[in-house]
């Protein structure tokens, strides 16, 4: 597996390599013997091939993005109204609802 890992780097860092036609990549591979799987992945074009060199290891998780349901009317909250002297009333009667303001 290293010496496929070199090969893909080396691969990855020089043009000539990485713009080279898959038989042209497939017979250099082929006589410089690397694995099975690179050789086979390359003439193939299916990445899939190193999967039995490397393993089968799923990299990704499934993107998910919580939403919430939107409401038909907003949720009131309770707003204390001040006293003649701009103190908070403490009355419950003196509460007012007010619409909630949306997020």
């Amino acid at each position: 597996m290293t010496d496929t890992m070199d090969w893909l780097e080396a691969i990855g860092q020089d043009a000539t390599l990485r713009h080279a036609s898959s038989d042209e990549l497939t017979t250099l591979l082929a006589a410089a013997d690397a694995s099975e799987a690179l050789v086979a992945a390359v003439a193939s074009g299916d990445s899939a091939q190193l999967g039995r060199e490397f393993g089968e290891h799923v990299m990704h998780v499934t993107q998910s993005s919580q939403t919430y349901p939107q409401r038909e009317e907003p949720i009131p909250v309770p707003v204390p109204v001040p006293d003649e002297e701009g103190e908070p009333n403490k009355d419950p009667e003196s509460v007012h609802n007010l619409p909630a303001q949306a997020a």
